[in-house]
């Protein structure tokens, strides 16, 4: 497997595709995976690990999952791609129109960073504004309006803006400060009649898992409705997993503005923006507002994405939640007997345990965290067969498909390497 990585690294930049893998925050060198299935994932020396990455939180049900296997499989055979409308594609825009309760219309595209990217421009050209507001540690993909102070791998390489990012282009972006509502009233007070947009992940999971304080969003919402503004809901992670509706189903507030990507196309490249009809009508081609995309729809993840919806319903929620508490208070119980007073953040079946006995709520507070400790656990769970994020800035995910023996296996480990690190 070392051959591998240092062969890699000879043909594609720091040897991975995307910076996170690369282990640069934990030290030593990136598993390569053959092959998964349910709730486990395979390298290429045929380890068996229980992965809790979920493939960063987009397999809900699971690894390689049946039904989604079997839907893919039966399209695929009728071709991979036409540029030009399908059933599949009206098929899942009713479906997410059903399921999201803000979104009355939908557009689909191939990755959550052009979903964000687009549904910015949207509220641009819908407000005629260009400032935006996001919250630092939130990240919303590496598009250059947002990649201002963000997080997931640009805060783990320290990295909280990047060169090639115009400056002229970075001074619209207005940075707040999460579970924060003064900072964006003091930011709207500052730019009056200015501001497009504010756009959230309403439950962070970028600085590791951070949870909204009680009436930070609705907060929002007057916020952006009293100023004008559009609010912009980045459900990337949240959406399709919290519950049906995602977090704005969850905590009854509903955006202008719904970006969704991942566990939406089932384990295929897929993302989608979508909001109220007046505002998603100024898109062309019934807009001014341009956005295209030859990939955008295509049969494969459609079939997926249908797939993976069609088996969410309120059974499906229930199971994955007992199974996702049974965890995290196996987790908890285990810091209780060990003496150890880390903060442990969890929703539904995503959560992340910060190695900092500050309560974490913001960005700030992330930043207490040992991340060699978290290092050296991460690497501690991984020769145990635990698969977690290379990142102590990440979410830990639960699937329909992990076990109650996955789970008291992952419980043991967890206490163990605890015992070790104290």
């Amino acid at each position: 497997m070392k051959n591998l990585f240092e062969e890699s690294k000879r043909y594609i930049p720091g040897g991975v595709n995307s910076p996170v893998r690369a282990f640069g925050s934990v030290g030593g060198e990136p598993i390569f995976i053959d092959r998964g299935k349910g709730s486990k994932i395979y390298d290429v020396d045929g380890k068996e690990y229980i992965d809790y990455v979920c493939s960063w939180g987009p397999l809900i049900h699971g690894h390689a999952d049946d039904d989604i296997i079997t839907e893919v499989e039966r399209v695929l055979k009728k071709g991979t791609t036409f540029g030009a409308p399908t059933v599949l594609e009206l098929e899942l825009a009713k479906k997410v129109v059903e399921m999201v309760p803000s979104i009355e219309m939908v557009r689909m595209v191939s990755s959550g960073t052009e979903a964000v990217m687009s549904a910015i421009r949207l509220a641009r050209g819908y407000t005629g504004r260009d400032k935006i507001i996001k919250f630092e540690g939130c990240y919303h993909g590496h598009s250059d309006s947002l990649l201002v102070k963000a997080g997931s791998g640009a805060l783990t390489f320290g990295q909280p803006s990047s060169p090639g990012v115009p400056a002229d282009l970075a001074k619209h972006t207005l940075i707040a400060d999460y579970n924060d509502l003064n900072s964006v009233k003091q930011l709207f007070i500052n730019n009056k009649n200015q501001i497009a947009c504010v756009i959230v992940e309403p439950v962070a999971g970028n600085m590791g898992v951070v949870l909204p304080e009680e009436g930070f969003l609705s907060g929002l919402r007057d916020l952006c409705s009293n100023e004008g503004a559009l609010l912009i809901f980045d459900e990337v992670i949240t959406g399709f997993r919290l519950a049906p509706g995602g977090a704005q189903e969850y905590f009854n507030v509903m955006p202008d503005i719904t970006t969704l990507g991942k566990i939406l196309g089932g384990g295929l490249p897929v993302g989608a923006y979508g909001g109220r009809k007046e505002i998603m009508e100024k898109i062309s081609p019934l807009g001014p507002v341009y956005q295209a995309g030859t990939l955008s729809g295509n049969p494969l993840a459609m079939a997926a994405g249908i797939a993976n919806l069609n088996k969410l319903n309120e059974n499906f929620y229930y199971e994955l939640r007992k199974k996702s508490q049974y965890l995290w208070n196996g987790f908890k119980n285990n810091c209780r007997e060990l003496k150890l007073n880390y903060a442990f953040n969890e929703i539904e079946s995503m959560s992340c345990m910060f190695f900092t006995e500050r309560p974490v709520k913001s960005f700030k507070d992330a930043l207490t965290s040992d991340t060699k400790k978290y290092a050296a656990f991460f690497h501690g769970m991984l020769k145990k067969g635990i698969n977690l994020a290379p990142s102590q800035f990440e979410a830990m995910f639960v699937s329909a498909a992990h076990t109650n023996k996955d789970l008291d296996a992952t419980i043991k480990a967890h206490y163990e390497v605890l015992k070790e690190l104290t």
